[in-house]
Parts: C-alpha cells; structure tokens; sequence
C-alpha cells in the first residue's frame, strides 16, 4: 500500500475500559481522580521535604526523588486524559498528542527502572563496602547515575516514535487502552507493523531485565553479607535499611514480569481484565511508594515525627 492512498488519521478515540457500563462512569472518574490526587500529593510532598530538610540532603533520598519525579509525572502524562473521558465524555486525542504521549509514558517507565538499578547500588555499596560507600556514592555521583537514567531513555525513545510515525496508518482508530501504548498505536499501522514492534519490544525488554538483572545480583550479594554476619541485631538492622528499596522494587518489577510470563506460558487476559491490570500495576504504584518513603525509611521517618511534635510543641504553648 502507498502512502498516498492512506488517509490520515487525526484522532484516536481512548476507548478506556471496554464494556464499561455508562452507570459506573462517575465511579470510574472520581476512582482514577482519587488515584491522581495520592500521586500528585504524595510525591511532591516527598519532593519538597527532602528539598526543605537539611538532614536528608544524602545521596539515598537524592535517588528517591528522582523516583518520586518519574512517579508524578507518569501519573500527571496517563490519567487527565483518562478522566475527562469519563467525566466529560471526552474519548478524543489528537494524532500528534496521542504519540506525545506515548513517547512519556515508555520514557517515563524505563527511565524509572534504570534508577531502580542506581538505588540498588547504593544499597549493594553501603551494606558490602560500608566504609568506601562516602567515596563511592556522593551526592554528584548519584545525579550523574540518575542523569544517565534519564537520558538513555530519552534519546532511544525519540528514535521509537519516529519509528512509529514512519508508519502509514489506515486503520480503526480506536485505541482499546486508557492511554496511548505503542503496542496500541503501532497495531493501527498498515505496513511493517511487526518491525516496528519487534525494535520497540527489543528496547523494552532492555530497559526491564538489565536493570532487573543488575538489581537481582546487587540484593543476592547484599543477603549472602547479612547471612555472614555474627550480630543478629546488625543483620535486622542491615535488612531494614534494604527494605524500602526492595519493597518499591518489587511493585514495579513482579506485575510486570507476572503478565510477560503469564503471556508467553499461554495464559491469555481478556482484554478489560489486562487492561485493568495495566493500570493498577502502572499507577498504584506511583501512589503508594510515597507510603513506604514515609513510614518504611528512618530518617524520613523521624524527621517527620520532629516537625510534626514541633509544631504540636509550638501550639500548646500558651499565648
């Protein structure tokens, strides 16, 4: 087929979550606001207290923004649009602003796996070398490690969507997701579709089990130290410092490999049960870390609890 006998498509039409009955429409929106509401208070509020509190000024809570960044921006990139299709009834999305939102939605997620791998270092470096780790992990060293992050992603990423503009597109275009994937997008294509799709799964793939990989091998050599430790109390406490780490690592990393072995075992999802899938693994997440920085990590912890019994302090005084 030529591309001059294509005709342009201009919009897509969001499906959301198919066979949804327009009665639970107002309960969907207010759910997904609900969600978007944790994510955007959550994560700021990690942002700004590391930023206002000196003692947290450490390389560890450096790397936790990055997180908490890639986490409020996903969610302000994929539920607006989502949201306004259930509460307004507004399904449409420009051609150009469905690929735009592509672009951050991957950027977005293996951008946040590869500072995964960076906060596994941090802890392979402070439990396995804890007397080089001021050497090895400084503040300027984790902006360097995260900053990479960021931009490995960004640069590979521009080249996807090229890819995928490259495509004539001839199609429905209706995108039966609750936002623009490119597995959703490029299935719309009439040409070379597969080869797009085969680069793009390759790049995934990479941004997913490398840092994985690395992240597996960094707490595999972090437990065999803590099992050689004598001190019962020091192990405990070696623990509890992974534990943040290791609980954000899980809910990012187990959904996602549960649903490509799940596939490639041959269990099939229908599709509102993936897409729901989808979501609560790429959004519940972004909402709940902010939690387990909170309540999981000493120092936040406690620098909490001063400001909070300060300014409890302050009130009871008499006037």
């Amino acid at each position: 087929m030529s591309l001059t006998n294509v005709t342009r498509i201009q919009y897509f039409y969001i499906v959301g979550f198919p066979g949804l009955s327009p009665d639970y429409y107002g309960h969907v929106s207010a759910a997904l606001f609900l969600v978007l509401s944790a994510i955007v208070v959550g994560n700021v509020f990690i942002l700004v207290f590391v930023k206002c509190e000196r003692s947290l000024h450490k390389p560890t809570y450096l790397i936790f923004c990055h997180l908490a960044s890639t986490d409020l921006l996903f969610g302000l990139v994929t539920l607006p649009k989502i949201i306004s299709k259930y509460w307004f009834g507004d399904s449409l999305i420009s051609f150009g602003g469905c690929f735009v939102q592509m672009y951050f939605v991957h950027f977005l997620g293996a951008t946040h796996s590869f500072v995964l791998m960076v906060m596994a270092l941090d802890r392979f470096i402070a439990v396995c070398a804890p007397l080089r780790y001021t050497v090895f992990i400084t503040s300027t060293t984790v902006s360097v490690l995260c900053g990479i992050s960021w931009f490995m992603p960004m640069s590979w990423m521009v080249g996807i969507v090229l890819h995928a503009l490259s495509l004539p597109y001839c199609r429905s275009n209706i995108i039966v997701q609750c936002y623009c994937d490119h597995i959703a997008i490029t299935a719309l294509g009439c040409e070379n579709v597969r080869d797009v799709q085969v680069v793009a799964f390759g790049l995934a793939m990479f941004s997913l089990l490398v840092p994985l990989s690395c992240i597996i091998l960094s707490y595999l050599l972090i437990i065999a130290v803590v099992i050689r430790m004598s001190d019962s109390s020091s192990r405990i406490r070696t623990l509890s410092t992974c534990t943040p780490q290791l609980l954000i690592t899980c809910l990012y990393y187990m959904p996602r490999c549960f649903v490509y072995l799940a596939n490639n075992l041959g269990f099939t999802f229908s599709v509102p049960i993936r897409i729901v899938v989808v979501m609560m693994y790429s959004l519940i997440p972004a909402a709940i870390n902010p939690l387990i920085y909170c309540f999981k990590t000493k120092d936040i912890k406690e620098s909490l609890k001063k400001k909070i019994f300060s300014r409890i302090s302050t009130n009871l005084k008499p006037g």
